[in-house]
């Protein structure tokens, strides 16, 4: 499952068009869509309404706090709100860490309202939570103890008994609206494929009927194939602040075309250790152990191909990643890690043709670049797959490591940072949170609080201390452990 953020625009689009469908429900809920190309003109025409009610104006970029950031326009005529959309179009925004440019607004009806509830259900793996807060809108962070939750298994439905522990303190009269919306809205969550549905907060209209004010929605995208119609071409908009390079927009391209899964994402330009790994999982994992031997800062990429690319796939592919990985040549090694677990049924040798194809094409830049390549794979025809990568290194010159099934999957990248990029540093290896436990912890055993002499503590007691942080370490061997305490602890 790939739960995939959309627009507010889209989200409740979709819940007022499937509860008409699903529950015979009217959302009495009306928008548009503002982006820096909308004809207004045209947008008005089309929607008198936004002539006659007073409007709400907020930025649709999947990001909160907008309210917080002097982004939402309240109360607003129609001249007010297009004038407050133009003076923000295209404006820097910071919200937390990221920054970017908003281009997209929504434009509905102000509701004039007294109550805000907060409300969410989110898909877990054996089925479905649901939360419910009396006290919702801006402060809900700090009413978060207020907030009540109940649990809806797989195959189960969201009964009046069920819902009851999340509703039985609202006022009598205001129950039964209440209750079937939320039954309603559970019917679409799980009908239409959603990961998520908050409404924070949803209101009550002057008829007393359940009306969303601030909505987020997730959909499940490998659902998409099923809900053409009810999703309607959805728009699967990047993160705020995130914009893809023409590489990334190349892959994107062509995994949306085939039915193999190719991803890149570029994390640094000017990293020295870069990733061309099968599998979703094991790629995550190569990620992963980088970071945990202290060099994620020079990691350039997150890369993944599966479910049996073809081979003129993996060959364009190969072809785009490798101009990345090696555009910027500064003097230092990098390393390419071409790794992946033990496939199950994807031709080993087949992808690989391509991968040693596009590296035949760019020989000259990967010397230039000064980059060592490493291989780890197993699977059908493996052993084909790797001899043809020796070769290749044979006849080009390129400096190429070869493994196969019987090495572990991730060690080639602890060889790959000692031998191209630097010797591994074990303050660097170890995160930080090791050395804060070693020095909270063995405080007592050396001798914290008294007047005596601190004793000189031994191995094990250490490796007892460190056990729980221990076992966090993955990927990390004993004897990196071992190491990192007679060095840091035991002097």
């Amino acid at each position: 499952m790939a739960r995939k953020k959309v627009r507010e625009y889209d989200a409740k689009r979709v819940l007022r068009e499937q509860m008409k469908r699903m529950c015979d429900m009217e959302v009495h809920h009306r928008a548009v869509q503002v982006k820096e190309t909308t004809d207004w003109d045209q947008m008005v025409s089309d929607n008198e309404w936004l002539h006659s009610t007073k409007l709400v104006v907020k930025p649709d970029m999947l990001f909160g706090q907008r309210g917080k950031n002097d982004l939402v326009g309240l109360n607003l005529n129609l001249q007010e709100a297009k004038r407050f959309v133009q003076e923000r179009m295209n404006k820097l925004v910071e919200v937390g860490q990221m920054k970017g440019n908003v281009n997209t607004f929504i434009i509905e009806p102000f509701m004039p309202h007294e109550v805000e509830y907060y409300m969410s259900m989110n898909s877990k793996r054996l089925g479905d939570s649901i939360l419910f807060c009396e006290a919702g809108g801006v402060e809900i962070e700090e009413n978060w103890d207020l907030v009540k939750e109940i649990f809806v298994p797989s195959g189960e439905e969201l009964s009046t008994d069920v819902l009851a522990p999340l509703i039985n303190t609202l006022p009598l009269t205001l129950r039964p609206k209440v209750e079937a919306f939320m039954k309603h809205c559970f019917t679409v969550f799980r009908g239409v494929d959603m990961t998520l549905l908050e409404m924070n907060p949803f209101t009550l209209d002057a008829e007393g009927n359940p009306f969303p004010l601030d909505m987020r929605m997730e959909l499940d995208d490998t659902a998409a194939f099923k809900n053409a119609k009810t999703w309607g071409g959805i728009e699967f908009p990047l993160p705020f602040g995130r914009t893809m390079s023409p590489a990334e927009t190349a892959i994107h391209e062509m995994d949306e075309k085939t039915g193999a899964s190719l991803k890149l994402s570029i994390l640094n330009p000017k990293g020295r250790v870069w990733t061309m790994v099968a599998g979703g999982g094991a790629s995550v994992i190569y990620a992963d152990t980088v970071g945990d031997l202290g060099y994620a800062e020079e990691l350039g990429n997150y890369a993944e191909y599966s479910g049996a690319p073809s081979e003129e796939e993996t060959l364009q592919y190969a072809r785009i990643l490798l101009d990345c990985a090696t555009a910027n040549p500064d003097g230092r090694g990098k390393a390419l890690l071409v790794g992946g677990g033990i496939a199950n049924f994807t031709d080993v040798a087949a992808t690989f043709r391509g991968i040693i194809r596009a590296m035949e094409e760019k020989q000259e830049k990967i010397k230039a670049s000064g980059m060592r390549i490493y291989v780890r794979r197993g699977g059908p025809n493996y052993a084909a797959a790797l001899e043809n990568m020796r070769a290749l290194g044979g006849r080009t010159g390129i400096p190429i490591e070869v493994y196969g099934p019987e090495t572990n999957m991730t060690s080639i990248c602890k060889t790959a940072i000692e031998s191209s990029v630097g010797v591994l540093d074990m303050g660097k290896l170890m995160p930080c949170w090791i050395a804060e436990y070693t020095s909270t912890h063995l405080q007592d055993v050396r001798g914290h609080g008294t007047d005596q002499p601190a004793a000189r503590p031994s191995l094990g007691s250490c490796l007892l201390l460190c056990r729980e942080t221990w076992i966090r370490l993955r990927h990390n061997t004993v004897v990196m452990i071992r190491t990192f305490l007679v060095e840091h602890v035991l002097q």
